[in-house]
């Protein structure tokens, strides 16, 4: 017997096909702010039951993006009441024109919030997470200087993961979804640079080097050094930035009213 509460699989990957192209278009401006979304054409857009397209709805709600009012139904809200740390919302704006402002927001924050987390890391942290930053950050340096990228890019997330939960600090922690997307989003949207840089795999080991010996300062400084590299890397792009073209098309929305 299937459980009530696991939707079958066909029905949730149509939930979420439903969900991303809702999602994309609100976040890419397709759907403006006061767009009113009647659960009506949803359905006939998309050929799925009220019962998917109120999930759906649901799930926009609670992300920020939509809002159930009186006299005017379900309507798109603007960016500033989105959940901004939300993983699928920072997915959906990498996806849209509106991607270079979302890397640079998102680059910032690591810029504010990475080098504290290493020095806290260097501080706080037992022996087993000293022990699993630094075999990450060896094993990073191993896989950049074979150019494995697709690998480096897996380690180099889990890498600033295992730093964010040692510092100790639960809403850093909370953090290393933001982080996973903009690394993510780096490769996907073909942002790295064409080959790893040694001195970037360098600095890992560095940052890593002195969460071991608890030199707080040091790993602070080490990881700003790094931080600052990604944000040299990328600056180019929000200094004289080109119209950035979403991932896929999504063909007609439903009119909107």
């Amino acid at each position: 017997m299937t459980n009530a509460r696991e939707a079958p699989p066909a029905a949730s990957r149509r939930h979420a096909e439903v969900l991303d192209a809702l999602g994309a278009a609100i976040c890419s401006g397709e759907l403006a702010p006061q767009s009113a979304l009647l659960s009506d054409e949803l359905e006939a857009r998309f050929d799925v039951s009220r019962t998917l397209v109120r999930e759906v709805l649901r799930v926009l709600s609670s992300l920020g993006l939509i809002a159930s009012r009186r006299r005017t139904g379900t309507v798109v809200l603007p960016e500033s009441e989105w959940d901004a740390f939300s993983p699928q919302v920072i997915r959906w704006k990498l996806a849209s024109p509106h991607r270079v402002a979302q890397l640079q927001e998102l680059t910032e924050l690591r810029r504010a919030v990475e080098p504290l987390a290493a020095q806290l890391a260097a501080e706080r942290a037992g022996n087993e997470a000293r022990a699993e930053i630094v075999g990450l950050s060896a094993a990073m340096w191993a896989a950049g200087t074979t150019e494995r990228t697709e690998e480096f890019v897996e380690l180099d997330i889990a890498f600033h993961h295992a730093i964010l939960a040692a510092s100790g600090n639960g809403m850093f922690g909370k953090l290393n979804r933001v982080t996973e997307e903009v690394l993510a989003g780096r490769v996907h949207h073909g942002l790295m640079p064409p080959h790893l840089d040694r001195a970037a795999l360098q600095g890992h080991l560095e940052v890593a080097t002195a969460i071991q010996r608890g030199d707080g300062q040091g790993a602070r400084a080490a990881m700003e050094r790094l931080v600052v590299r990604s944000v040299d890397e990328m600056s180019h792009l929000w200094a004289d930035p080109a119209p950035a073209t979403p991932a896929q098309p999504r063909g007609n929305m439903p009119e909107v009213r």
